[in-house]
């Protein structure tokens, strides 16, 4: 069985206790963990509070260079993380339309070398016989990550890197559900960064509070859930730390009438399933057209059907199973209610037999706002089909959930389909895709699906302060 440790002011650390790291494609563990506690925290922030003024100080060149280096890191051991993430996930190494664990790796890679060549340039905003006015972009000190399960390794390059290149140093408590990945990313990011500018701590919900809590973290940077994001909210108050909040999605997609269904279906599939469906913004209720309804339906029950569904190991298998015990029940439970509400399962409904988290694709019709399955975000591989009549009602359907990341609207005409997405209540609108991120683009959540946004100049410049220099003349 793998062992990993934690990671404080340059060295391996031990917890308290191990945890075991579960495989959920087979339900048993492959790794030993060790887990911390709020010492364990202190000390973390004390390494990362002592390495910050010299990291600060060092030329913005210099940390570029250094990030550039984590890349290289990154790329250099990709095949390894990459069946680290698999074993620890529970996805595919290609996986549905190549968004497995390779896809996270090569996304972390991407993100990395990207984020490197940002710059937040002083800015001028007066320079006259009077005075020069000039705003200076500083980093905040010490930065608290937490990220969740389901994208462990991407998910903690997005927010540790934007962290390092602007100076501020890092504390990462990874879920203690999928920690491996990340604490060997850290491990070797120690051979680049001086000791204590990068620091990883495991623990379960103690050590985020802790984090949240700590007066020498500056800032929190959470993916997650809702729920746990209102916590960390009203934690930060302690010492008003700045947030970014990146919080649970039930992401609409919209058909608009006469769209060619067929042409979209492998797509629309894709972005409901990808990953089992546990991603933020997938794709997770379905509005159609009564006119195409049963059709869209037919095809998406076939592709449902025809799937690979199996261990992510396996170079043939699409989807992987669910990654955790606790989400399984929640799907199950989804779907009871579908079936008590009436829902029509056009494909699965079930879990899989055998000792992993399986369940198989699912696709229900016949269920509509008010729903749980519609309400609510499954977080898993079963996806609600909601017929519509009119464009305005579905509209207003769409935009009456709480959530807010992401939404979508398929059309032949794009800038019909365009001027409808516009009108979605939600972070990001796409038109005939859902899901596609990238690095230049900013990207974070309206209502109760966050604050704050990552990725690109935007993401980068809430690592930093502002500080206004005028110089009388």
């Amino acid at each position: 069985m793998q062992q990993f440790a934690m990671y404080i002011n340059g060295a391996s650390a031990n917890g308290y206790k191990s945890l075991e790291v579960i495989n959920p494609a087979t339900g048993s563990a492959f790794a030993q963990v060790q887990c911390g506690n709020s010492d364990d925290v202190d000390s973390a922030v004390a390494a990362a509070r002592a390495a910050f003024p010299a990291w600060a100080a060092t030329p913005w060149a210099e940390r570029k260079a250094a990030v550039q280096k984590l890349a290289g890191l990154l790329e250099a051991n990709m095949t390894e993380l990459m069946e680290l993430v698999t074993l620890e996930t529970g996805k595919p190494l290609g996986g549905l339309a190549q968004i497995g664990s390779g896809m996270e790796l090569g996304g972390a890679i991407g993100w990395t070398q990207y984020t490197a060549e940002l710059e937040l340039p002083v800015e001028v905003v007066q320079d006259d016989d009077q005075a020069l006015i000039e705003i200076h972009r500083k980093p905040l000190g010490v930065v608290g990550s937490i990220t969740p399960w389901n994208w462990p390794l991407m998910i903690a390059i997005w927010h540790v890197i934007p962290a390092l290149l602007t100076g501020n140093t890092v504390v990462i408590k990874p879920s203690p559900f999928t920690p491996t990945s990340t604490l060997r990313f850290v491990e070797l990011a120690g051979s680049v960064l001086p000791a204590g500018v990068m620091n990883a701590v495991v623990g379960e919900g103690d050590v985020g509070a802790a984090m949240v809590d700590h007066p020498d973290i500056n800032k929190i940077v959470f993916t997650g859930s809702t729920p746990t994001g209102k916590k960390i909210m009203q934690g930060a108050a302690s010492n008003l730390k700045r947030i970014t909040l990146e919080l649970g999605g039930n992401d609409a997609g919209i058909i608009m009438p006469g769209t060619d269904i067929e042409k979209i279906a492998d797509e629309i599939f894709a972005a409901c399933f990808h990953n089992n469906g546990q991603t933020c913004a997938a794709l997770k209720r379905l509005y159609v057209h009564a006119s195409q309804y049963e059709q869209m339906g037919q095809l998406l029950a076939e592709r449902a059907k025809a799937v690979v569904v199996g261990d992510g190991l396996d170079q043939t298998t699409q989807l992987g199973p669910i990654q955790n015990a606790a989400q399984l029940r929640i799907v199950e439970e989804l779907a009871d209610s579908a079936r008590a509400d009436g829902g029509r399962f056009l494909a699965g409904g079930q879990r899989i037999a055998g000792d992993g988290y399986f369940f198989a694709p699912t696709i229900v019709a016949d269920l509509s706002d008010g729903s749980r399955l519609v309400d609510e975000e499954p977080f898993g591989p079963i996806v609600p089909l909601i017929k519509y009549d009119d464009i305005e009602d579905v509209l207003r359907r769409a935009n009456a959930n709480d959530r807010g990341l992401g939404g979508s609207v398929w059309g032949d005409d794009v800038a019909a389909a365009a001027a409808l997405a516009m009108r979605l209540e939600s972070g990001t609108a796409w038109v005939n895709t859902h899901g596609s991120i990238q690095p230049n683009a900013p990207f974070g959540g309206v209502k109760q699906s966050g604050v704050g946004v990552e990725f690109g100049a935007h993401g980068l410049a809430e690592y930093t302060s502002i500080q206004t220099l005028k110089i009388a003349r």
